[in-house]
This record gives structure tokens, sequence and C-alpha cells, in this order.
């Protein structure tokens, strides 16, 4: 390599250098250091998912409905062989037939069509973020409703003095510029995600969150060794908004009496 071809490569590796301090400067930080993740994050989620068709006869059809005018058919999904395969959790051959059987009466079993909490890692990111030094708190409006979880992040341990819930009991901790938070002490009162995944109340989850400038990148490794053989991850993405939340609609599941069709529903989520 002559000298003039070092040069070049020098300048190359200084400039790329140069480039990754000013974004790590760039990047907001909070007064002790950490990445600002506070604001308002859209992750994509909410009531779109179950798509319901309200019906001539005023009945309300969620999945599996009659063929929609041409304009819709044209969006229909494609045929099963064609979608590309699912990220979904691996059971014990023991709990298969279970997961059949919730997938197919979804509509019946699902608890969130019955307006209960999504649990994790199904509800996915925060919708917001207020972050302090000693604790961090996410908020959520989801499919069934507003949903909180207060999180520290000062070294204490997991508490022993709650009972088992959909969002467990949460503690956190930052791994650099990641911050990391670990649930436990769940009960089986909801799934992992769509399509009969449920869980037992073995679950653990670890979250992994980091902010790429006004993206937030959200990894979760769901872990339960009564029923899955081997550990479950699922990654989002959420963008940063000025749209800030408001009260969710109250969700009501006797609507679910009118249902028609009795099939899964595909949850992008």
């Amino acid at each position: 390599m002559n000298t003039r071809s070092l040069l070049v490569n020098v300048s190359a590796v200084l400039a790329i250098g140069a480039v990754s301090i000013l974004f790590a400067q760039k990047l907001p930080r909070t007064a002790d250091g950490h990445p600002d993740l506070n604001g308002t994050w859209d992750n994509g989620s909410g009531i779109d998912f179950v798509k319901p068709q309200h019906l001539a006869d005023g009945s309300v059809c969620v999945s599996g409905c009659d063929p929609q005018p041409t304009a819709a058919k044209a969006s229909a999904p494609p045929p099963a062989a064609a979608r590309p395969p699912r990220n979904f959790p691996k059971y014990r051959p023991e709990y298969l037939a279970k997961v059949a059987e919730l997938d197919e009466n979804q509509v019946q079993h699902d608890p969130v069509l019955r307006c209960r909490s999504p649990g994790l890692p199904r509800i996915g990111p925060p919708d917001k973020i207020v972050q302090q030094s000693k604790q961090i708190v996410f908020l959520y409006d989801d499919v069934s409703g507003d949903f909180f979880r207060i999180i520290p992040i000062d070294g204490r341990p997991h508490r022993t003095d709650v009972d088992p819930s959909t969002l467990g009991d949460s503690i956190g901790h930052w791994e650099g510029d990641t911050l990391v938070v670990e649930a436990n002490q769940f009960n089986d009162d909801s799934w992992l995600t769509d399509n009969g995944a449920f869980h037992s109340d073995q679950l653990t989850v670890t979250e992994r969150i980091r902010r790429v400038g006004d993206t937030l990148e959200y990894q979760a490794v769901a872990t339960d060794p009564k029923v899955l053989t081997e550990p479950w991850t699922v990654t989002r993405v959420a963008k940063l908004t000025d749209v800030d939340l408001v009260e969710a609609t109250p969700c009501i599941d006797k609507d679910l009496n009118h249902v028609i069709d009795g099939t899964h529903h595909n949850n992008p989520r």
C-alpha cells in the first residue's frame, strides 16, 4: 500500500469515527447521562388489528367475513402458502393440541377480546415513557384499554409482596445506552401473542429498549420452561410522535355476542 492510499484509508476511518461521535453527541440524554426515552412513541398497535365489519342486519363480523366489494378484495392477504413464516413460540409436544384449539376458537378464548390486559410481551413497547432517575413509567393505550407499569431502576430487587399479574413485577437497569427490564411474577391469564399462544405462571420476560434518533428499538425475550421448548424473541420499533395519549375508549366485551364467525383473526403484533 502506498502512502497516498494509507492517508486515504486513515482519513476514511477518521471520518467514520467523527460521524459516530457526532451521532452519539446528538442522542438526547437526561441529567444523569442516560439516553432520554421520555416522550410518546407510536408503536403501531391498537384496535385496527381486529378490523370488524358491521353487517346490514346489525351484527358484527370480526374475521372470516363475506368478501367485500372489489376494492377490498384487492387488499386481501395472500394465500397461506405465499406468506412468510410467522414468528411464533415453540411449544412442547404435549401442548400443541391446546395451542391449536385456542387458535381455532380465538374469538371465544382470546383474553384481549374479552377486555383483559394483553400482558407481556404481547403489549409491545410502551406508548409513552416518563423517565426519572430512580424509576421509569411505561404507559399503554392498547386494544383493551389503558395500562401502566412503574419500573424501579435504582438497583432494588423484585418485590415479593405482590400478587401475580398479566404484566408481572418489573425492575430495570442500564447496560450502556440500553434499558434492560426484567419481569417475573406472572399469572397465566394472558397470551404471548395471538393465535392461541398461551403461557404458564412460570413465564419471565426480559425487555431491551434502545433509542436510535427518534426511534425506539424494542426486543423482548419470553422464557417459559413449563410450556416452551426455547425462549421466544420478538422485536418491534416505535417512532417518536407529538400526538399525546388520551383516555382510551372503554372496552365492552358484550359486543362479542354479535360475532357471527368463529375463525381466528390475524394480529400483526
